[in-house]
């Protein structure tokens, strides 16, 4: 449409309409100012528009640039792996900082009224609601992991049914290094292959919306060690002195010292029991139908637990022969059979 016809439209409609007295709009006002492209206006896009996005583009990239660069110094300022808790925090500050200056910087230029601004933060904040209530929910849980405290990056925890280490925290998800788990748990889905504590390989995310619906178990929030047990089953005639010796030299050997303990470990541990815990190695005895059940409790780290278990077993194993100690099982042993009657049955005459 060119600036005449306009102008003549605008002159009718006035005449129409009465308005005479009123002054008249320009077309090279910014209501009339438009992108041409390929010869046609393209409506809502105009000067002050383009001017908005191509800030907001700017923003962005400024935003981005600066983040990834505070990222890169923090890697290599700090080190992940000795001081794990201070990257985590890093890359959180930088991750939460950088969308509120992005999320601040773009209100701030399309959003110039404020009523405006508070109208569509309430339609958005009313549709968002609605349409996305797990992202929703999922982004609310991921600001109680961090201010609960309920695991972070390194620990290994069990999150939605999925045992592993984890190795991301992102906004909505939490990325876990899959573990397999012990037959006891092992039905439970989803279903793995590997029997024990082991990495099976995959990499799971788990919405963190699962912290309002589950309850999380972490390994190694307070201190890096728990408590375990084995059991051994032995026949009431064996020498139980002789088993609980090999059970407590074969714990004291391969399982975690309380010497090794730092003192910020014995000290965290005091606050979270009520008693005092007993770090020893200790047999508990079990009386069952068959047989007598000595089981060893200790302390060892959360990681390797599979490999202790398997020196302490072999260990165990090579005490009982020498002590000639057997482990019961549940068979069936016959003593005594009941008195045979055998009765000879001779042939029959055959009819002539």
């Amino acid at each position: 449409m060119s600036e005449l016809a306009a102008r003549w439209i605008l002159s009718t409609q006035r005449a129409v309409l009465g308005f005479q007295n009123v002054p008249a709009l320009d077309p090279s006002d910014a209501v009339f100012e438009g992108t041409r492209l390929f010869g046609i206006r393209m409506i809502g896009f105009n000067r002050e528009n383009g001017d908005k996005l191509l800030l907001s583009i700017a923003l962005i990239l400024i935003v981005v640039a600066v983040a990834a660069a505070v990222r890169w110094i923090a890697r290599h300022v700090v080190d992940e792996e000795r001081h794990p808790r201070p990257a985590f925090w890093t890359r959180q500050v930088v991750m939460l900082g950088s969308a509120f200056v992005l999320l601040l910087g773009l209100l701030s230029i399309w959003f110039d009224d404020p009523t405006r601004l508070a109208t569509a933060l309430g339609l958005v904040t009313a549709g968002l609601a609605f349409a996305l209530q797990r992202v929703v929910t999922a982004i609310a849980g991921y600001f109680v992991i961090l201010r609960g405290k309920l695991f972070r990056v390194g620990d290994r925890i069990v999150m939605g049914g999925v045992r592993g280490d984890v190795v991301a925290l992102g906004l909505t998800q939490t990325t876990i290094l899959e573990m397999g788990q012990p037959p006891a748990v092992a039905g439970n889905p989803p279903d793995v292959w590997v029997r024990s504590r082991q990495y099976t390989g995959r990499v799971v995310n788990v919405p963190n919306a699962n912290v309002f619906e589950e309850p999380i178990y972490n390994y190694s929030m307070h201190v890096p060690f728990i408590w375990e047990e084995m059991s051994l089953p032995v026949p009431y005639a064996a020498d139980r002195d002789q088993t609980e010796a090999v059970l407590l030299k074969a714990a004291r050997t391969h399982a975690a010292k309380p010497a090794d303990l730092s003192v910020q470990d014995v000290r965290a541990l005091r606050r979270q029991h009520l008693d005092e815990p007993a770090l020893e190695p200790t047999v508990y005895y079990r009386l069952t139908d068959n047989w007598l059940e000595l089981t060893v409790r200790f302390v060892t780290s959360e990681r390797g637990v599979r490999d202790v278990k398997d020196k302490m077993s072999r260990d165990i194993l090579s005490g009982l022969d020498a002590a000639g100690i057997g482990v019961a099982s549940a068979t069936l042993e016959v003593t005594s059979f009941p008195p045979l009657q055998l009765t000879h049955v001779g042939e029959t005459s055959k009819p002539k």
